[in-house]
């Protein structure tokens, strides 16, 4: 399932709103479905991967893509996945996934990103 382009599991980036950590409701069900399949694989782990826009201090958006892991790992966990199969990481601004200083960009760079 995780290859396979119709299934939920293919989506391992989780998108967030401007200096937020909340998941939001058009990731919600994407990020449940990782925690059940978690829960029904043990074996299996992952490394969530928070990033942040270039905007805000170094500091900051280090917390900030800590924060929006936690909140992936939160969720995942009420699915029934194990804290010792998530592993967390926060990279901030430093690893963007497209370079510019727009909203588009901005966008695209407010993710955690789900490595299995």
């Amino acid at each position: 399932p995780l290859d396979d382009p119709n299934s939920e599991l293919f989506v391992r980036t989780i998108y967030f709103d401007y200096d937020s950590s909340e998941i939001r409701s058009d990731s919600a069900e994407t990020v449940r479905h990782h925690g059940q399949y978690l829960a029904t694989n043990p074996s299996v782990s992952v490394r969530l991967e928070g990033h942040a826009d270039s905007r805000g201090t170094r500091e900051y958006n280090l917390a900030l893509g800590e924060l929006r892991a936690k909140s992936v790992r939160q969720l995942m966990l009420l699915e029934g996945a194990l804290d010792n199969q998530i592993e967390i990481i926060s990279y901030g601004e430093e690893r963007p996934a497209v370079a510019g200083e727009d909203e588009e960009a901005y966008q695209l760079n407010r993710r955690v990103e789900i490595v299995y």
